[in-house]
């Protein structure tokens, strides 16, 4: 039978919920042990896909087309096995749920409430998200005292009941802050937070107490006193060099024994040389290698966070620091556009809308002429295809429908208005935000003889889309014939996935979304060439 581990945070968000439950979860992974983790959002949204970045950060998509929280991406790195729509539960899908069981018919014409069909429904998909694991780790979103993760918080108080003590526990993962002024570790807010959960019948099991220290015995035993967890149940979570760095962290206080323990289970060897091989090789990384990330999210950097992540992946597997140059891609002109000689390459990442779309422009433009490595993803891909056809084919004001409806010359434009074989421009009806969306894992053929087949060694791939936006494949001739490469497209042959240009230090686009797949230990092959490549370049 499944047994269940609940995170829940106190006192500030963004504490690292997301990190310790990844952690835990991989040392249970390496132990042999069939794991899952879920992810409960408390936001009223059906999923985040139409969350701005800046908001909530970046929406992560699963093989199966699930627009997810960042945290799966987490998940996914830590513990190496993929998530999926059951993996994350927004109180949006809960709440629609209901109600559209409530229009069936299926409630018998009972009053439905918050409690008990909301938690039952909370219930249902904690199980389903479950998938048999051993251990399932579950994440509660938001801090202890939202009002919006009430609802949350109660079911997994009934969930426990139901079980046991013996098959479920609760992490609080909490804030000790340190006071520069007196020297000291404060723990008052810790003991509001939790005696805030105990108010709605909820008493952790362990504490995990985030702070820049490691906290001595007398702490614990304060703390222990005055939240009724035992001394040996409270850990460190202490702001660590790498995230990479905290399953090893955790381990060393021996947290997942203490789990073990607890659930009577057998201990299984802990194998912990993935890690630390991975910190070893973290270790070894001396020179820098400057990366400029064109975007217009950069004012929160989480809005990118797999994009970081398999750049930092990439920099260990070629023995480099990556240094990410954040860059506004709205304040890229033509004045100070030479910024970018002094990186070591550039990325443009994907996105939506119009703004800051010219400065992107700029940047692939910069990077072709100038032979910097350039990797253009999603959009990023799109831009380098409309700079191209303005500046080589000469095809004046060339762009995207999504930035200009009318545009005489569409390069880019919504799947269905390339439906036509013979060119013509079918304008899509409009459809709900999402409607036309490609999604999840979809395959890509390789041609021979390629930058793209160097990266990857093989003609088929499958990589996860997020997009609706298509290069005219009408106007494919002419982009090779001036040198630009279609060096990947659908299994049909119709939709363009990779542009490289040849006689180029390295220059490459793709329609898909490669960071969501890239690994601490592996990284992913496009990210892994993209830095090989910009480290060879002198600034």
């Amino acid at each position: 039978m499944t047994r269940y581990v609940f995170i829940t945070g106190g006192v500030v968000s963004s504490l690292g919920k997301g990190i310790a439950a990844a952690s835990l979860a991989s040392l249970f992974k390496l132990r042999g042990f069939k794991v899952s983790l879920q992810k409960l959002d408390p936001y009223i949204n059906l999923d985040p896909g139409t969350m701005s970045p800046i908001q909530h950060g970046e929406v992560f998509v699963t093989e199966d087309g699930a627009e997810t929280d960042l945290d799966l991406g987490h998940y996914e790195r830590f513990v190496g096995i993929q998530m999926s729509q059951d993996s994350n539960v927004t109180a949006g899908r809960v709440y629609s749920n209901v109600i559209n069981k409530e229009r069936e018919g299926s409630y018998l014409g009972s009053t439905v409430q918050v409690i008990p069909h909301i938690t039952d429904e909370i219930k249902n998909l904690i199980i389903k998200g479950s998938k048999n694991a051993d251990i399932a780790f579950v994440e509660v979103g938001g801090t202890v005292g939202d009002i919006e993760s009430l609802p949350f918080l109660e079911s997994i108080r009934q969930f426990s009941l139901d079980l046991g003590k013996s098959k479920s526990m609760f992490v609080h993962l909490t804030l000790l802050p340190y006071i520069d002024v007196t020297n000291e570790i404060k723990t008052k807010p810790t003991q509001h937070s939790v005696k805030e959960l105990r108010s709605i019948g909820i008493q952790p099991d362990i504490l995990l107490c985030r702070g820049k220290n490691h906290i001595n015995q007398s702490l614990k035993k304060k703390l222990a006193l005055f939240t009724n967890v035992p001394q040996d149940a409270v850990f460190s979570a202490i702001d660590a060099k790498s995230i990479y760095d905290i399953p090893i962290m955790f381990s060393e206080q021996k947290i997942d024994s203490f789990i073990m323990k607890s659930f009577n289970i057998k201990d299984r060897r802990l194998n912990l040389k993935p890690w630390k091989d991975y910190k070893k090789k973290v270790e070894k990384c001396k020179n820098k290698v400057k990366i400029a990330m064109i975007g217009k999210y950069v004012d929160l950097i989480d809005s990118y966070k797999s994009l970081n992540e398999a750049l930092y992946h990439a920099g260990v597997i070629n023995n480099k620091i990556v240094d990410i140059i954040y860059l506004d891609s709205e304040k890229l002109n033509k004045r100070n556009i030479k910024k970018l000689s002094e990186m070591n390459g550039i990325l443009v990442p994907g996105g939506f809308g119009d703004r800051g779309i010219e400065g992107k422009v700029l940047a692939a433009h910069h990077a072709r002429v100038n032979n910097i490595p350039y990797f253009g993803i999603c959009l990023g891909m799109q831009i380098s295809v409309i700079e191209f056809a303005r500046n080589v084919i000469k095809l004046s004001n060339a762009n995207s429908t999504e930035f200009d409806k009318y545009t005489k010359n569409p390069v880019v434009a919504l799947v269905e208005e390339w439906s036509e074989n013979s060119g013509k421009r079918v304008l899509a009806d409009k459809t709900k935000m999402g409607g036309t969306m490609r999604l999840g894992s979809q395959e890509c053929i390789i041609g021979h003889n390629t930058l793209a087949y160097k990266m990857y060694s093989k003609t088929r791939i499958n990589e996860r889309h997020r997009h609706r936006y298509e290069v005219n494949g009408n106007l494919i001739g002419d982009f090779e014939k001036n040198g630009l490469s279609f060096s990947g497209r659908s299994k049909k042959g119709n939709l363009m996935e990779m542009i490289e240009l040849k006689n180029h230090a390295w220059y490459l686009g793709c329609q898909f979304h490669p960071e969501f797949t890239s690994s601490p230990i592996k990284g992913h092959p496009l990210f892994n060439g993209f830095i090989k490549a910009a480290s060879k370049r002198k600034v």
